[in-house]
C-alpha cells in the first residue's frame, strides 16, 4: 500500500513536471493565408489572437481564419507534447 503511494505520489510529480514544461512553449497557429494567428502554449491555452485588418469586413473569412488557426495551433501542440512526453519518458512514466 505504501508503495503504491509512493508510486502515486512520483506520477503526480512527473506530470507537475511535464505541464510546466509544456507551460514554458509558445506555439503559433495560422489561418486565413496567415492573416489570424493565435499564440498558445503547450497546455493549449490561448494566449494571444492577431488578426489582419483585411479580414475585419468579413465575417465569414474571419470566422474560418479563427477556426484554421486553432486547429493549425491544437495540431502543433499535439506534437510538442508527444516530444515533451518522449524526453521526459526517461523519468519512469509507466508505458512510455
Amino acid at each position: 500500500m505504501f508503495g503504491q503511494l509512493k508510486q502515486l505520489q512520483e506520477l503526480r510529480k512527473q506530470a507537475d513536471q511535464i505541464k510546466t514544461a509544456l507551460a514554458a512553449e509558445t506555439i503559433e497557429g495560422r489561418g486565413a493565408n496567415g492573416l489570424v494567428k493565435i499564440i498558445m502554449d503547450g497546455n493549449q491555452e490561448v494566449k494571444q489572437v492577431e488578426i489582419d485588418d483585411q479580414l475585419l469586413a468579413d465575417k465569414e473569412k474571419l470566422a474560418q481564419g479563427l477556426k484554421e488557426a486553432a486547429n493549425d495551433g491544437i495540431k502543433k501542440v499535439q506534437q510538442v507534447m508527444a516530444q515533451k512526453m518522449s524526453q521526459l519518458s526517461g523519468l519512469g512514466l509507466p508505458g512510455m
